[in-house]
């Protein structure tokens, strides 16, 4: 039988050449629109009914988008781990498959969270482009082993953040809605305890969580009012768990130290967006996922999983 797909991942779409062999062996027909960033809802809607499985990455699959598709569409395949665009409850409504790849980019996320922490202490950016100016200004710094890392968020990425924390001497707090093996708490010497607490100790704060309706807005005015006026945040995360107009408040009045920021509420971030003139931020454009070898991995795990969605053998 043949399949129609449609695909919309745009990490994958410069590559398609490489990957039709494979579509065109299990007799699956594309469709690939001009995707920049994402699919919305309405441009989805102009698809329904046309396609039996999609590919995709962080596009609008809403419960409306999921019933027009329905009973068509059997299995949406995510380009890489987060699916809070996609509303799951919907797609076991109306019998939609809905796979993922998880762990897809621990490697290269708590490698960003670390190059962070290490421009912040050490001020490399900033006396980069002092010298730049001309000026010859010795700005002062601090090593990692006199900071506390708080992770919000002891998933796989906040586990591996904590190790490569604990590798340059950090003390490292954690806290989490969800219990955290003892092993590894032992093992990492991690310290778990309250979000308040942790806020309040921390000198670098990591967004390490997923977005769902307990962490949306979780940093927020009251939240960032916690925190040491000296202190980083670092959100490699999603967005939306941070209250972006409550966090530009806070950097503006010194309630906070910085930022490091890699997602934003809405994306591409405005370009009126005030945090593109502050310069106790730094601003990174998604990409904290940026590896060759994990996206090589996700490519082929994504196929391998729409091919096995729709019933046929990989």
């Amino acid at each position: 039988m043949k399949y129609t797909v449609l695909l919309t991942a745009p990490y994958m779409l410069p590559f398609l050449e490489r990957f039709k062999p494979v579509f065109e062996k299990h007799d699956l027909e594309l469709i690939v629109p001009d995707v920049q960033e994402r699919m919305e809802e309405a441009d989805l809607l102009k698809y329904a009914g046309q396609f039996d499985g999609a590919v995709c990455g962080d596009d609008r699959y809403t419960a409306r988008v999921l019933e027009a598709c329905s009973p068509r569409l059997k299995v949406i395949s995510k380009w890489g781990t987060g699916v809070d665009s996609i509303d799951a409850e919907a797609c076991s409504r109306f019998n939609v498959r809905l796979c993922r790849t998880p762990n897809a980019f621990t490697t290269p996320v708590s490698d960003t969270i670390l190059g962070y922490m290490l421009a912040f202490a050490r001020k490399g950016p900033w006396m980069d482009a002092a010298m730049k100016r001309g000026e010859w200004e010795k700005i002062p710094g601090k090593t990692l082993s006199e900071c506390t890392l708080g992770i919000i968020g002891i998933g796989n990425i906040g586990k591996a953040v904590t190790r490569r924390a604990r590798a340059f001497g950090m003390k490292v707090l954690g806290t989490d809605i969800v219990e955290i093996d003892h092993v590894f708490i032992s093992e990492s010497g991690i310290h778990m305890t309250t979000l308040d607490a942790l806020l309040a100790d921390s000198d670098f704060v990591s967004v390490n969580c997923d977005l769902n309706p307990t962490s949306h807005h979780l940093v927020n005015a009251e939240t960032l009012a916690k925190m040491k006026s000296s202190a980083i945040l670092i959100n490699t995360a999603r967005g939306p768990i941070v209250d972006e107009e409550a966090l530009v408040a806070a950097l503006r009045s010194g309630q906070i130290g910085g930022a490091a920021l890699d997602v934003f509420e809405f994306e591409p971030l405005p370009k009126d967006s005030p945090l593109l003139n502050m310069d106790n931020v730094m601003l990174a454009p998604h990409n904290s996922n940026s590896s060759p070898t994990a996206w090589e991995r996700i490519h082929w795990n994504t196929i391998k999983n729409l091919v096995e969605g729709l019933g046929l053998e990989y």
